[in-house]
């Protein structure tokens, strides 16, 4: 039997909770080892954030779909060409995780925060449901991100964090052509998420100088 297409679309509202369970099942681990949430209390917490939170308009997540089912999800940013900044919902919906816990996490997704630099397109996060991967939904959204890049005149190169624990998809990335710019070792990210070690990882874009009317 002939497997249903997979497209990669912009994230919906209605996808929420599913790309909220999809980081539980990638990044869960992590946060567990910073919080005391259960994998349904984290996955909540997720699917409050994309729920209430603004999208900045220097970002953009995707999700990987089959069978109107998401099954993987990339989420990107850039530098904004303004000043503008995110006017963040009130954090009361919050209330239920309990006032340490929320301490936590907030203080942990500011940790993850990378700020990137002008040209610089970012993977915040990319996630493959547990019974997809393997299959190359992966490599899908990766492509996805580097042809956005290609398509946007301001941007020239794509980075990422990897974890040092996580050989398997450092391997992917160099198979797509990413190369490590530098390697960081922080004892704070191993007392809280139990990761010592993290790769930086670039790919660059040549690009022709853009003429005449096509001239930023």
């Amino acid at each position: 039997m002939t497997a249903a297409p997979i497209t990669i679309e912009p994230i919906q509202a209605k996808y929420n909770s599913q790309v909220s369970r999809l980081l539980v099942q990638g990044f869960g681990r992590k946060f567990q080892n910073l919080t005391s949430m259960s994998d349904g209390e984290l996955a909540l917490f997720f699917e409050k954030l994309l729920d209430h939170f603004p999208a900045d308009p220097a970002s953009q997540r995707m999700v990987a779909l089959q069978d109107g089912e998401v099954i993987g999800t990339i989420s990107i940013k850039w530098k904004p060409e303004s000043d503008w900044k995110q006017k963040l919902s009130s954090w009361e919906s919050f209330n239920r995780f309990g006032t340490w816990n929320l301490l936590k996490m907030r203080f942990g997704l500011y940790l993850f925060d990378h700020k990137p630099e002008a040209g610089e397109c970012y993977i915040s996060d990319v996630a493959v449901h547990p019974d997809h991967r393997g299959k190359g939904v992966g490599k899908l959204l990766l492509q996805w991100a580097q042809y956005f890049v290609q398509t946007k005149p301001s941007l020239d190169r794509l980075s990422l964090y990897v974890s040092g624990k996580n050989p398997r998809a450092k391997q992917l990335y160099e198979q797509l052509l990413f190369r490590t710019h530098s390697q960081t070792k922080s004892l704070m990210w191993h007392l809280l998420f139990k990761e010592m070690k993290w790769d930086y990882m670039v790919m660059g874009f040549a690009k022709e100088a853009l003429k005449g009317d096509d001239a930023v």
